[in-house]
């Protein structure tokens, strides 16, 4: 007994110190993750809505210089090639973002142009030209195969372009060309760089990326995530203009704190409808969290040694009473008579040795009235036929050798003109029928069979018939043919002759089911073909739903 509660205490003060360590670590490290999710998803939207608000500022201030250019004197008359040509060469060092400076003509073909480059080609089939005509034009990012090959190129990477057009107007506003320039898509690496590195992202393993409006493709990333889709929650609500940040698992199978911005244009500027996602790695962002885990770990393996060594001191202080009165209780079963010692240590255990003797003594009253109520909770209080309770006992047993299955019928009862005695004579004396016909159902018992009441005036007989009969219902239906002459015999309920009768549906276990539920579902379906058929009979279940009477 003693190292029973000693091993008991013990491993009580241990789970009680694990759960509170685990409690505490784990709540103060849920509240770390939160504010610290909140805090790095801030930032990142606050990042990416910087970056945002970069580029826009950025194509705002080149689509300004384009519309500059546009408005110079020597524009006004398309005779003055040479002008044009000597104008643009000479701003092309003041303009370094711009790749490429051309000015066609107004069916397309390129009359000057930095570095002579596509001079007197035809660029009417391009977007830059078809849509500047029309009026103001800013492009996305694209490819531009013919422009790459003969710009220079020392990184090797694929070159990507922004463009950017207007037409041009005389004095009298005709359109008499088109001003087209296109901006190389690396600045806007430098848009990225000039945030990412001097901040405190650097060295911090996030990847910033820039993505289309149109197909959600990849403009600038990570190489191996360039020109492709990039199917995201955090990009859908950033194309709704909003701003803010998601914990959301990329295509990568990887988790990241995403931070996302829209950008929406800057000034007259109307935007190309960019998002930018600033990204970092779970594991990166909660570093901090997962350091506190393991400290805490630490904390809880210390606080259970500590708590273990407190509970087997404690322990011992408790057992040695309960060592005494476990001695004592052990003689008095022997049949000595012996007194029950007081202990003045704990209260808890002077009141347990006073209350001993007083429980010794009542245990066998207990026992006699826990039979009682075990036998109470598997009869009926009215009939005191078996119910439902002591039905699963009997399936239980029934079925307790799964080698050797029983063949049982099941004879599902219900009394006919029940119910007229309980409107005339009264529901007390609908009481005593049910009485009587439980008296004559049990008289009709046979042993190893049992009959139930299930409710009302309801009542199921569970027969085992032989299994190797040539007609297996034969047996099932000479005992039913008993319940009905028995039933319909008069019964005297308070001085009163009353005649009533009983329909009886069949099912037998296992031939028309193995589940025993089925089986008496089956059977209430039989009894109600045998009320259609004019009751007072018995019906077997048989497929489809139209059971053959027997009467």
């Amino acid at each position: 007994m003693s190292v029973k509660l000693r091993t008991a205490l013990i491993v009580t003060f241990i789970a009680l110190s694990l759960l509170l360590s685990f409690t505490l670590s784990t709540t103060i490290n849920y509240y770390s993750s939160q504010s610290i999710k909140n805090e790095i998803g801030e930032s990142l939207a606050g990042t990416a809505y910087q970056t945002a608000d970069k580029l826009d500022n950025f194509m705002w201030s080149r689509s300004g210089e384009v519309e500059l250019l546009g408005s110079l004197p020597v524009f006004e008359n398309n005779q003055n090639v040479e002008n044009i040509q000597q104008m643009l060469d000479q701003l092309k060092s003041h303009f370094p973002s711009f790749s490429w400076i051309g000015y066609t003509d107004t069916k397309g073909k390129v009359l000057a142009a930095t570095d002579g480059i596509l001079l007197g080609k035809d660029l009417s089939e391009r977007p830059v030209f078809k849509e500047g005509i029309q009026g103001k034009f800013i492009g996305d990012v694209h490819d531009a195969v013919l422009l790459a090959k003969l710009l220079p190129n020392p990184s090797g990477e694929p070159l990507q372009f922004v463009d950017v057009s207007l037409p041009i107007k005389n004095s009298q506003q005709q359109t008499i060309g088109v001003l087209a320039a296109h901006m190389s898509w690396a600045w806007a690496k430098e848009v990225q760089q000039s945030v990412l590195l001097p901040s405190k992202w650097a060295g911090q393993n996030v990847d910033m990326l820039i993505v289309s409006k149109q197909d959600q493709t990849v403009l600038l990333g990570p190489r191996e995530m360039v020109g492709k889709p990039l199917p995201l929650k955090s990009i859908a609500k950033a194309q709704l203009q909003k701003d803010g940040w998601e914990l959301e698992k990329w295509p990568d199978g990887n988790t990241y704190l995403t931070g996302y911005a829209y950008g929406d244009g800057y000034l007259d500027y109307p935007g190309l409808g960019w998002t930018v996602i600033v990204r970092q790695p779970e594991s990166t962002a909660l570093a901090s969290v997962s350091e506190l885990m393991h400290f805490n770990i630490w904390i809880t393996v210390i606080a259970a040694v500590v708590f273990a060594l407190i509970g087997w001191w404690l322990a011992q202080r408790i057992s040695l009473p309960i060592r005494e009165l476990t001695h004592t209780a052990d003689r008095l079963a022997c049949g000595e008579e012996v007194d029950i010692p007081s202990r003045k240590s704990f209260s808890d255990i002077e009141m347990l040795s006073s209350s001993l003797q007083t429980m010794v003594t009542s245990l066998s009253q207990k026992e006699v009235e826990l039979g009682n109520m075990q036998s109470l909770a598997h009869y009926d209080h009215l009939t005191g036929l078996p119910n439902r309770n002591a039905l699963e006992t009997y399936l239980e047993d029934a079925f307790e050798d799964p080698e050797q299955q029983p063949c049982l019928s099941f004879l599902y009862i219900d009394l006919d003109g029940f119910k007229k005695v309980n409107d005339t004579l009264g529901h007390q004396s609908g009481d005593i029928l049910l009485q009587k016909v439980a008296q004559r159902l049990s008289h009709l018992t046979r042993e190893h069979d049992i009959t139930v009441r299930l409710g009302g005036d309801e009542f199921l007989v569970v027969l085992h018939t032989d299994p190797s009969g040539l007609n297996i219902e034969k047996e099932a239906e000479i005992y039913a043919n008993e319940i009905i002459r028995s039933l319909n015999k008069p019964f005297i309920v308070e001085y009163e002759k009353v005649n009533i009768g009983c329909s009886i549906g069949g099912a037998v276990y296992p031939h028309d089911s193995d589940n025993p539920i089925e089986i008496i579902r089956m059977a209430d379906q039989a009894l109600y073909q045998s009320k259609r058929s004019g009751k007072n009979r018995l019906t077997f279940y048989k497929e489809p739903l139209a059971p053959q009477s027997i009467g």
